[in-house]
């Protein structure tokens, strides 16, 4: 039977969608290039006007997972009423509701992250994530630091710090996620809710804020994050 003949841009986005499937049902290092073309319908010339390898399909998993986490959140951190650290807390508070209303399927996905043959499927879309990320949170900071708001004289080299220390928090999750599959609901809870304090305070302190000036948890989210 003949193939259907769809347009470059739909036949493109086919191929990331089953091959982001398929990464994360059977690993990264397990998926073949013939799973992907089978998985799609595609003939292996197909694949390769689009893709020239396996690793360029994962680069185009990785930026459209990024890209796809940070689409609701950037306006609240370019949202001109707030300042530099009201537009940090909206980042934050924003990120709390999508985890919420996304819990079921993070819960899976960091499972599927954390599976060791993922393991360059995890750090691709960290650095697809982080690369998505800083000209976001280095404008906060040069124009909180500009306003004297916080303390960001090298507002890059600061923005990339604190993306560094945020690359934790889906290892703390998965973390949090495996005592609750334990049956602990309330270390799992307590040990989030210490990281999530933890890492505003550490904020606070990198960027010279006042205590209670960055609101990376509420009471209540952990365990209503993991209960969801």
């Amino acid at each position: 039977m003949a193939r259907i003949k769809k347009s470059p841009e739909v036949r493109s986005k086919e191929l990331i969608d089953c091959a982001e499937r398929l990464f994360f049902q059977h690993g990264y290092e397990n998926t073949t290039v013939n799973d992907v073309i089978r998985e799609a319908d595609v003939s292996k010339g197909a694949f390769y006007h689009y893709f020239v390898s396996k690793e360029a399909l994962l680069e185009a998993v990785a930026t459209r997972l990024a890209k796809r986490n940070l689409e609701e959140l950037q306006p609240l951190a370019e949202d001109p009423s707030l300042d530099a650290v009201g537009q940090l807390n909206a980042l934050f508070a924003g990120s709390r509701r999508l985890k919420l209303e996304m819990a079921p399927q993070l819960k899976n996905t960091f499972n599927a992250l954390f599976k060791p043959e993922n393991v360059v499927l995890y750090h691709r879309i960290d650095e697809a994530l982080q690369a998505a990320s800083l000209p976001i949170i280095t404008e906060i900071l040069r124009r909180g630091h500009a306003q004297g708001a916080l303390d960001a004289p090298d507002p890059e080299t600061a923005a990339m710090m604190l993306l560094q220390l945020r690359l934790s928090v889906a290892k703390m999750m998965h973390k949090a996620l495996q005592l609750l599959e334990a049956g602990d609901l309330d270390g799992a809870a307590a040990m989030l809710d210490s990281w999530m304090r933890t890492y505003g305070t550490a904020i606070e302190r990198f960027l010279k804020l006042p205590e209670g000036s960055i609101e990376v948890t509420e009471p209540g989210f952990a365990r209503t994050f993991l209960q969801a």
